[in-house]
């Protein structure tokens, strides 16, 4: 009986861990549509957000899934062996790193904390991708697939890319695998949520496709009202779907992106993204707060007004 326990989950392990690098595997191939520089670097790299969720959800066990999705992925790309070791050694120590960095700092995967906004993208994001941009930058200047002019370029397209993949992709995983099934909405909050994703569809599409960079504020309202009435979950699923718009634009050269070169316009990009995801991150991870601090507040004054009204004669 024991010995079957034990096979069991063992066997879950291993599936898991096959999962991760799948997921991993599929969500690289699609982050390359819209590669920038010798087939490997994006304005936002999905597989990072995917690996610091997957660690920060089953532990650094999970790890042997990074690297092998990191060398699947690197294989078909990687212009020879021991670039391809490199740039898949330095995708699978960043996102373990962060993952170290973020249990350090108290991290809780509900990130309903403005501490745990904060720690994220700082510590998640932005110190612990500099190890995966440094790692595959270097390996391609090595392996002399990269001028020493494109360096720096590269490392800063590398670096944002992972980044911004932590600060859309790992909040939104940590965030939807905790919905349930929802009871008790209404049609009205329904048609509420319907009508947040519709619009912030369509001003994004409108910014990015059509107007200039001096509209792309008009994407912030959206934000707001998405970490205000539906918090984590619908700041999320915002900052995905527009940074995901966002990007489609930028590889289109459209609207803002129109008529600029490659370091222009992933300046625009990114600049754009990071206000979104720190927009929508950090707003929900305060509204959070408030409402559980409000909740809080209110149970407490029901408990102290039953104990007055048993005690009165």
């Amino acid at each position: 009986m024991v010995d079957r326990a034990r096979l069991r989950q063992h066997t879950v392990e291993v599936l898991t861990v096959l999962a991760v690098a799948a997921c991993y595997y599929a969500t690289a191939r699609l982050g390359l549509l819209q590669q920038l520089v010798r087939g490997q670097v994006t304005p936002l790299w999905p597989p990072t957000g995917i690996a610091v969720a997957a660690l920060l959800v089953f532990g650094t066990r999970i790890w042997p899934g990074i690297a092998l999705g990191a060398l699947a992925v690197n294989i078909a790309i990687g212009p020879s062996a021991l670039p391809v070791l490199l740039i898949a050694a330095g995708n699978t120590i960043a996102p373990v790193c962060s993952y170290l960095l973020l249990r350090r700092a108290d991290f809780h995967n509900e990130v309903d904390r403005l501490r745990d906004a904060l720690a994220l993208v700082f510590l998640g994001a932005l110190a612990g991708m500099l190890i995966s941009a440094t790692a595959g930058t270097g390996a391609l200047a090595v392996s002399g697939a990269l001028p020493d002019a494109g360096f720096w370029p590269t490392w800063s397209v590398w670096w944002t890319g992972d980044a911004m993949g932590v600060m859309v992709v790992t909040p939104f995983l940590l965030v939807v695998r905790r919905i349930r099934r929802p009871y008790g909405i209404g049609p009205a909050r329904w048609a509420e949520a319907a009508a947040l994703a519709v619009s912030t569809a369509a001003v994004t599409v409108l910014v990015t496709d059509i107007a200039g960079a001096s509209l792309l504020f008009l994407v912030s309202p959206f934000l707001i009202w998405a970490a205000f009435r539906f918090e984590r979950a619908g700041a999320a699923c915002c900052a995905l779907g527009v940074s995901t718009l966002a990007i489609l634009a930028a590889g289109r050269m459209t609207g803002p992106f129109a008529h600029h070169g490659l370091l222009t316009n992933m300046i625009t990009l990114q600049a754009f993204n990071g206000t979104t995801a720190l927009t929508s991150l950090l707003l929900a991870a305060v509204v959070t707060e408030r409402n559980r601090t409000y909740r809080e507040i209110k149970r407490l004054c029901t408990q102290l007004s039953e104990k007055v009204t048993r005690r009165e004669p």
